[in-house]
């Protein structure tokens, strides 16, 4: 391994160590522990309830959702989420982690996991080939170094930039058609750098490879927050080349877990865990109403 990229490694290392340890002590809030659902566990798959488990994939750190924190471990709020959902089963939810979204879905569609909590990004093509059972709804701004040297303000700003973005994502889209724009407009292509996760991402705007990240608000805050001054937000309350965003689990298209999940959802939405969890992480802004089964194909009608 060459030193250059020996040291990138390592900085990656320690940013995800300490996104780990930064969410150590969240908000003191209570999240009420579950009693078994023997309605909800009796429309288990028949092999889950003869193992008495199933998996939960993701894709890498998600703060404050998803913080991986070794190879079978979990913290935040969607860690939280398991637990409460584990409980109402009367089963045990293993963790799981892949490198990079399509690896996750299509792992999903091959059966190999049973579901990933997210939330992951609801969209309409992405439904044609999974189930999402939304449960927040997120916005997508911009972590840029602190004073913003580039006057990155929104989506309209980055030709010619260097923006740092989470592989196989929403985000990556829209980046890749603003470019077409930026490109015919003569304002020049916007240099898109491509990472598998969040922590190398936003290493490339701490490391001044990258002029921003651009990713979801509630992660970004995250960053922001334990960045000791390094980074702010920048474009919250734009649109930059989102509609309304619905975020949730996702499951195989079709699959009787879409509807059962919908409905572990429900309870825990009605009963507090949810906002409690909610709360707890400081996840407040991102709250739904209610859960609700493809959102996003749902609006585009």
């Amino acid at each position: 391994m060459n030193a250059s990229l020996f040291i990138r490694r390592s900085l990656c290392a320690a940013l995800m160590l300490g996104a780990a340890a930064a969410y150590a002590q969240p908000a003191a809030v209570k999240i009420p522990a579950q009693q078994v659902d023997a309605k909800l566990r009796a429309r288990l798959p028949a092999d889950i309830l003869a193992s008495g488990e199933m998996t939960a994939v993701n894709n890498g750190s998600f703060p404050p959702y998803e913080i991986v924190t070794g190879t079978n471990s979990l913290d935040g709020a969607s860690a939280d989420m398991l637990k409460a959902l584990s409980e109402l089963f009367g089963i045990k939810i293993k963790h799981a982690s892949v490198n990079g979204l399509s690896p996750l879905l299509l792992g999903i569609k091959a059966g190999r996991y049973q579901f990933a909590m997210g939330p992951k990004g609801d969209f309409p093509d992405r439904e044609e080939n999974g189930d999402f059972i939304d449960y927040v709804q997120e916005f997508v701004v911009f972590a840029v170094p602190k004073g913003n040297p580039k006057g990155i303000n929104g989506l309209e700003d980055v030709c010619g930039k260097k923006i740092s973005v989470m592989a196989g994502g929403s985000a990556e889209k829209v980046l890749r058609d603003q470019t077409k724009q930026c490109e015919a407009s003569g304002k020049g292509a916007i240099e898109i750098q491509s990472f598998p996760d969040q922590p190398t991402s936003i290493l490339a705007v701490r490391s001044k490879r990258a002029d921003a990240f651009f990713s979801s608000q509630a992660p970004l805050v995250y960053f922001v927050q334990q960045s000791n001054g390094e980074l702010q937000l920048t474009g919250v309350g734009k649109k930059n080349g989102f509609g309304d965003l619905f975020q949730g689990a996702v499951v195989a298209k079709g699959s009787p877990m879409g509807p059962l999940m919908h409905d572990a959802l429900q309870k825990l939405f009605d009963n507090g865990t949810y906002a409690a969890v909610m709360k707890k992480w400081g996840l407040e802004g991102n709250m739904l109403k209610a859960p609700g089964m493809n959102l996003a194909g749902k609006a585009a009608k």
